[in-house]
């Protein structure tokens, strides 16, 4: 464990002034210091916690003062002044509650000047007609009702104007929202103003019920009356606006309810109101006409979703307790259910299913409160064999296993509230309960894959007790641990395990006062896993180490000893294998496990006192298997109490073991190895501070009555010697040619301790200091990692290098950076990506140095001279942008005239300086910026300019190759003696070749021999380490992958470039506004840019990078405050759209390479809408999509173009695929299943191939992924119930429709035949991922439709 650090506090300063400052300075008396006094110091304070303080002082003060004080006019004008200081601050200010907390200490025979300062006060602001100080009027509302009496008294004296007022910021607001449709920012803002004054609204009729009923019954159509119905009939309209949140609708329903409730004089008639409302039990007409004038409209068929929310409304809003409702109530509840449960087979939407469960859950809790005191009848009707709870049990079990966690976790409780209505229903013996016994037994019958069979199993326990369900099946805890293999079912078998093992307990426990029960709970829950432990594969038992162990010694800490008793006695002969731990591996996992939670302590006095010989540890250390390995390390490094001693054996086994676990070959395993030694320096550091508060008070003698008996000072001496050996040991395992798994897990090792160890200076309770132990030879050896071809390793050396301070680094002479700079820039222009990305680390490690510039002068004078804006004297502070700013003009310098010379001959450019390299370089330095924190604004305004300009050039360059319709853009090479003087000549003398040597053998372009040497050749021969050599590819051999290459490695890097300027740089939202770096023309710009690469590109590299640079702009523009900008996603998706269904001709949308990027940019586009929003953009192109992709099976038009339903068909297979858009699509599956199918309906190959595709994504993504090489996994499947409860109503209308059109089909052309046969495969596929339940009808219409067709 680690300690936590404390949150600083940050309280926003109150700036207050006017003439009611003036008239306080008047009481000041500048002698002594009075509360006037007081209270202008805290004005005049610059820190909010200081003012708190002051505050605080200040009530203290007043809450003394006497009754005849002198001066009542000072002490009035204090209490105006607190009361401005109130409603002058935000209602997240903590300065509020400390001011409402004094203003109500104020003595008695002041608390009315206060109540009428806030009367005053609030008056004034209910009474504005600016919308825009509603939201501020709103919080100051809420903020009096918040534990606050004396607000609360001032709000209810005001409840009339505050109902008014709140009824028009209601109707603003909604008006509002219809104005500012699809502006994601402005509506999420608007959206949660409006859900406020709901929710006020709601606590003021609450707080105000007496004032409210006085009013009411002295007259009913007083203002109150009058506002109060406004009031509803907004909630009404808030019901009915699909434009609204969630949230928003939801807790209007709740609201109506309430007011109804407060309106409606007999409490037996609500129930009927509601009924008639919700449910439609009675004519309309029967309503009062008040309640017709305000609600009639939820009368007039509303949408499913609203009448969930009313149901909701009425079950939180009513109170259900003690059978107040009388018997309508209980008809109510009845019939809330039967509601509920119609409209859970007709939503479909996430956000729907969701709701629909939560409502279901509080239906159940408010059954509960009726069933304490209600007729015999009721209770009659929830019985658990009664027809609305098996209703109830279907919804269990359709939804137990539902992809959202939300719906799970709402059906079990659902499940579990169930259980508790019938014993209450039934109040019989649970023994003789036959519904019980049978709901255990088809539970217990259900195969273990099935997730909901857990935690019904967990819920079942508690009502017929673990006895029962272990006399069916005693071996039922080794089929539980059976299935922990598997991740996904180990969280719900271990909740399982501990539910009935505690419930087990109990009962034994409950027969017998002494613990001879004890051995037979052992037997049965101990022994199975100490069993699988020591037998099974080790990683199918990682999972029950994980969740099961800890839960088992959590219950029973005694049944450790009784582990560790029959592990020892066998752990010297069982070693385990490859494949298992044996009794030695299952010891070490065990110990770990209870040492991690304290359950075990292996230190004392500062030396080893363990359970376990050091002997064995250190023969698991080298175990033939992974897991054991780690293991027995986590034993050493971890430990429940964070400050616990490291004894001097544990570090000499942490030595011991590096020796054979740095170099293993298994990812994981290393993550683990590294981030167990991480938490055993935490360990040292944070026990170290123990040791020198002990060392210091023996040397005080402050600790004479305290018996040590370890010696601090050597344990310290200790800590010291072992870090000194393990940071050496780790350097000097970065030797050259060490492996790459001996170099990552050295790095990220020696990245912890420079992270745990920094330097600390004048610091003398420090045990250890990385850099202390770093010398110039290290240095060295971090320099030669970074340019190691896995980038990975790259990433530590950098990470490491940049903390190093500059006299370990030794680098402030220019004759040191220049060879580093030479060798830089050199590797940026090679032919070999991971050199380019070996120079972009090097350059953002040479920025942090300061002697760069002159190094870059050195380098290149005449370069350096040519470099037109280069930065002045900028403050030391500055000096890392500084440095960037210039090393990225130097490249650009480069980059600029290596472009000019690639649109001379693109092929010499391929072979001697391909230009990703600068711009991959160029992304690296401006990532390691604070772009939104620049100092050199217009410098760096400039050069952005330039570089996007430069990004374009780039792009005309390169696009003509990645845009080519041959085979993945490859391009055949230019046959003259002499290199192409321009890129459409290469382009135009394009000739077939039918030989694979050509693509094979390079051809030999010859050198000008006026050219000017390149970069390449002026580097000298010896660079950084043995590594960066290397044989380049001389500059004339080219062949056509290296223009492949080129090409598309240089979209890629101007498409990230652009992205990365689009979501890093501020925008310059005004022509000439001095803030910002990126204009709204240069934006839109980009957007263009993309848009045509994304449509036109046919290379598939190509397209799918520049998609991650257009999906980071449209998350900048859906985010923009910028109007013209925020509405370009949906202008361009709307125009896509109309272009794909265009069928144009002259189109250059890509039909083949499955519609190359035009699904990337819808894609793009789609996965940008806010998160919180309708979705309306995805709905809209899902159901055009959708339209295009499903053709009339009767349609025998042959001059109807099919590319908009290839098209429709592989965007739609994308968006299915993608995890972003989540179960928004689920409701779409149905439709998109039919359109796969009828898509073999087809004669053209085209639409056919694309069905096939999108077919097999829709049974991924209805299914799972399948993650184990049996077709028919268990993991991969789906309870008949909830296949056809998700998708039935409109995939058995399909089927039928096949089934009613197979005599027409068997008896047209063969074409039809092979759709017959190929309905009939797929019906089969789909069906074999179903259980048995419910799937005959469909298995039986498969083999009759390939009976038939055969």
């Amino acid at each position: 464990m680690v300690l936590k650090k404390k949150k600083e506090i940050k309280v926003d300063v109150l700036v207050f002034d006017g003439p009611i400052v003036e008239r306080l300075k008047g009481f000041v008396d500048e002698k002594e210091q009075n509360i006037p006094s007081l209270l202008l110091h805290c004005l005049q304070l610059q820190d909010g916690v200081q003012q708190i303080h002051c505050i605080k002082q200040i009530a203290s003060l007043m809450g003394n003062l006497s009754p005849d004080y002198t001066s009542p006019d000072m002490v009035h004008c204090c209490l105006d002044v607190l009361t401005e200081m109130y409603f002058s601050l935000n209602s997240k200010n903590p300065l509020k509650k400390v001011l409402a907390s004094s203003l109500s200490s104020v003595p008695d025979q002041y608390k009315p000047h206060v109540v009428s300062c806030f009367t005053h006060r609030l008056a004034e602001d209910i009474a504005t007609e600016d919308p825009i100080k509603y939201r501020q009027v709103v919080d100051g509302l809420a903020s009096c009702l918040e534990n606050f009496t004396l607000g609360t008294t001032c709000v209810t004296s005001l409840f009339v104007e505050s109902l008014q007022f709140l009824e028009k910021v209601l109707r603003t607001f909604q008006s509002q929202n219809r104005k500012i449709l699809g502006n994601g920012l402005a509506q999420t803002q608007l959206m949660y103003d409006l859900l406020t004054a709901v929710k006020l609204s709601m606590v003021l009729v609450q707080k105000a019920q007496g004032p409210i009923q006085s009013a009411l019954q002295s007259d009913l159509q007083s203002p109150a009356w009058r506002s109060l119905c406004e009031l509803l009939s907004r909630f009404t309209d808030l019901v009915l606006d699909a434009n609204l949140l969630q949230n928003v609708q939801s807790t209007s329903a709740m609201a109506g309810i309430l007011y109804m409730r407060t309106m409606v004089k007999d409490p037996e008639k609500l129930p009927k109101l509601v009924s008639v409302l919700i449910l439609s039990s009675a004519d309309p007409g029967d309503l009062p006409d008040w309640v017709r004038t305000c609600c009639g409209s939820l009368y007039n068929d509303p949408p499913g979703t609203v009448v969930v929310y009313m149901c909701q409304g009425a079950l939180a809003m009513l109170d259900w307790k003690n059978g107040n409702l009388g018997e309508s109530g209980e008809e109510l509840l009845l019939g809330l259910l039967t509601v509920l449960l119609h409209q859970s087979s007709r939503l479909k939407e996430s956000s729907a299913a969701m709701l629909l469960s939560r409502v279901l859950a509080l239906w159940t809790g408010s059954a509960l409160d009726v069933l304490t005191s209600c007729s015999s009848e009721l209770r009659d009707q929830l019985n658990g064999c009664s027809s609305a709870m098996g209703k109830l049990l279907d919804y269990v079990y359709i939804h137990w296993e539902h992809p959202l966690d939300a719906v799970r976790h709402q059906t079990k409780l659902v499940f579990k509230n169930l259980l508790q209505i019938h014993r209450m229903a039934v109040g019989s013996d649970e023994a003789e309960d036959s519904f019980l016994s049978d709901l255990a037994q088809s539970l217990l019958n259900l195969e273990w894959h099935s997730k909901g069979k857990y935690a019904s199993l967990a819920c079942l326990v508690d009502c017929v007790g673990s006895e029962r369900i272990l006399a069916v099946d005693r071996t039922i805890p080794s089929q539980i641990l059976d299935v922990m293999g598997d991740q996904s079912f180990a969280p719900y078998a271990s909740n399982l395990l501990e539910a009935m093992f505690i419930n087990h307990k109990n009962q034994l426990a409950s027969r017998s006062e002494e613990n001879c029960w004890l051995e037979s709970w052992h037997n049965t829950w101990v022994s199975p896993l100490l069993s699988r432990l020591c037998e099974d594969n080790i990683d199918q038992t990682t999972y029950i180490i994980d969740y099961y162990l800890p839960k088992l010694l959590k219950f029973s800490p005694e049944s450790l000893n009784y582990m560790i008793d029959i592990l020892q006695a066998s752990a010297s002969t069982s070693l385990g294998s490859g494949n298992s731990r044996g009794a030695l591996g299952a010891l070490m996992a065990c110990l770990r496990t209870a040492r991690t939670h304290g359950y075990l302590r292996f230190t004392e006095n500062y030396e080893w006192n363990g359970k376990a010989s050091t002997l064995l540890i250190q023969q698991s250390l080298v175990h033939r298997h992974d897991q054991v390995r780690v293991d027995a390390l986590g034993l050493l490094c971890e430990s429940h109490w964070s400050t616990e001693v490291v004894s001097l054996d544990e570090m000499n086994l942490v030595l011991f073991s590096l020796k054979y676990n740095l170099n293993c070959q298994s990812p994981s395993i290393r993550q683990q190895f590294c981030y167990l030694l991480k938490k055993l320096f935490c360990r040292i550091q944070e026990s170290s501070q123990v040791l020198f508060k002990v060392e210091r008070g023996k040397k005080l003698n402050n600790l004479k009555d305290v018996e040590i008996k370890g010696d601090p000072t050597l344990a310290l001496q200790q800590y010291r010697e072992f870090m000194v050996s393990i940071t050496n040991c780790l350097f000097g395992s970065l030797f050259a040619g060490s492996s790459h798994p001996t170099r990552f897990s050295s790095l990220t090792i020696l990245g912890a301790i420079c992270e745990i160890f920094p330097e600390e200076k004048g610091s003398c309770h420090s045990v250890f200091q990385f850099v202390t132990a770093v010398g110039e030879s290290h240095v060295q050896v971090l320099l030669e990692c970074i340019s190691n071809t896995f980038e990975e390793v790259k990433i530590l050396a950098f990470d490491l290098l940049i903390r190093l301070p500059p006299s370990v680094l030794a680098l402030k002479e220019t004759s040191k950076l220049l060879p580093l700079v030479q060798a830089a820039m050199s590797l940026s222009t090679s032919t070999k990506h991971f050199d380019c990305v070996t120079a972009s680390y090097l350059l953002n490690f040479l920025i942090y140095q300061q002697a760069l510039l002159s190094a870059l002068e050195s380098w290149d004078p005449t370069l350096w001279a040519q470099i037109e804006s280069r930065p002045g004297n900028i403050d030391c502070l500055h000096f890392i942008e500084r440095n960037s700013f210039s090393v990225i003009r130097c490249l650009m310098s480069q980059l600029g005239s290596e472009i000019e010379q690639a649109e001379r001959s693109l092929l010499q450019a391929a072979a001697s300086f391909p230009m990703y390299g600068r711009v991959h370089c160029i992304i690296r330095l401006l990532k390691q910026l604070s772009l939104r924190e620049l100092s050199m604004v217009s410098e760096w305004r400039k050069l952005i300019s330039e570089l996007i300009s430069m990004s374009y050039r780039l792009s005309a360059v390169v696009s003509p190759v990645v845009h080519s319709s041959s085979p993945e853009g490859l391009m055949p090479m230019d046959m003259d003696t002499e290199a192409a003087v321009q890129l459409h000549m290469i382009m135009n003398e394009i000739q077939p070749r039918d030989t694979n040597d050509f693509f094979t053998q390079p051809r030999l372009l010859q050198k000008d021999p006026h050219s000017q040497p390149l970069p390449e050749d002026t580097v000298p021969a010896t660079t950084l380490c043995a590594e960066m050599k290397g044989d380049e590819v001389p500059s004339g051999n080219v062949t056509a992958q290296m223009v492949l290459v080129c090409c598309w490695r240089s979209m890629k890097e101007v498409s990230l470039l652009l992205g990365m300027l689009c979501q890093s740089l501020p925008l310059q939202e005004q022509p000439h506004s001095p803030a910002g770096l990126l204009t709204v023309d240069q934006v839109k710009e980009m957007g263009e840019y993309f848009k045509h690469h994304l449509l036109q590109s046919r290379h598939r590299g190509a397209f799918e990078l520049a998609y991650v640079g257009f999906a980071k702009l449209t998350e900048m523009l859906i985010g923009c405050r910028e109007e013209s900008l925020h509405c370009l996603p949906k202008r361009w998706l709307c125009s896509v759209l109309e272009e794909i269904k265009s069928s144009d001709p002259s189109s250059k949308l890509c039909a083949t390479r499955r519609s190359a990027g035009i699904p990337f940019y819808i894609q793009a586009l789609l996965a940008s809408e806010p998160k919180n929003s309708k979705a309306g953009l995805l709905k809209m192109t899902m159901n055009q999509l959708i339209a295009l992709a499903m053709p009339e099976m009767n349609d025998e038009s042959e001059n109807k173009s099919t590319i908009p339903q290839v098209h429709a068909l592989n965007i739609l297979r994308a968006l299915f695929r993608d995890t972003r858009l989540g179960e928004n699509v689920i409701p779409y599956i149905a439709d998109g299943t039919q359109s796969a199918i009828l898509g073999f309906t087809s004669p053209v190959w085209a639409v056919r191939n694309s069905s096939t595709l999108l077919f097999s994504t829709l049974i991924t993504r209805i299914f799972g992924v399948k993650r184990g090489k049996d077709e028919r996994s268990k993991k991969n499947r789906m309870t008949g119930r909830e296949f056809f409860s998700r998708f039935s109503i409109p995939l058995t209308h399909f089927f039928l429709n096949i089934w009613n059109l197979l005599p027409t089909l068997l008896t047209a052309q063969q074409a039809n035949r092979n759709f017959t046969l190929v309905c009939s495969s797929l019906f089969l596929i789909l069906t074999s991922s179903i259980h048995p339940q419910w799937t005959a009808p469909i298995l039986h219409s498969a083999w009759h439709l390939s009976s038939l067709s055969s």
